[in-house]
């Protein structure tokens, strides 16, 4: 091992390594079930160790929180766009009746449009509760247990998620 890389872990371990169980914890409570936290943490770490190569961190516990907070925000955005595409994709397909006319056809499409903004529009624990329900058809007991919250509480965001929903698609025109 070089001079260089000695100094390079002695700086991670005094510096990085004490925070590293703290924002694991606090990115697993945040993003419970959406994201790898060992990778968020690990391309924290990389990004880390290039910004101190370019010049000194004046505060390094901040700088890995923040990018660990903006790599699980990016994580998290894609996975949720790359859900809704093909959530639409494949709803649509499903939606398409060789007897339907056009008309038929792209009302239904944009029923289902609005229906995904709607979800989208929900809270983010309604969100996944709604849509661990309806899109995957899970039971409220495993909901519940999945997310680590009471049946009471899956009850309580599947209400709401449909009523804002429904309020959502009412005030776009559909019934």
């Amino acid at each position: 091992m070089s001079t260089e890389d000695s100094e390079q872990a002695t700086w991670y371990r005094e510096h990085l390594l004490p925070h590293e169980a703290m924002l694991r914890s606090w990115l697993s409570q945040r993003y419970p079930e959406q994201l790898d936290v060992d990778d968020v943490i690990q391309e924290s770490l990389v990004k880390v160790l290039r910004a101190r190569e370019q010049g000194a961190l004046k505060s390094p516990k901040a700088y890995f929180f923040a990018t660990a907070r903006n790599l699980a925000v990016d994580q998290v955005r894609r996975a949720k766009v790359i859900f809704d595409e093909s959530l639409l994709y494949h709803e649509s397909i499903d939606l398409i009746d060789e007897t339907e006319d056009v008309e038929e056809t792209v009302s239904r499409n944009h029923e289902l449009e609005i229906l995904t903004e709607a979800i989208q529009s929900l809270p983010d624990r309604c969100r996944q509760v709604f849509t661990l329900s309806k899109v995957y058809g899970m039971t409220y007991d495993q909901i519940a247990e999945r997310m680590g919250i009471s049946f009471h509480t899956v009850s309580a965001q599947i209400s709401i998620g449909l009523s804002k929903c429904s309020e959502y698609m009412r005030k776009y025109g559909q019934d």
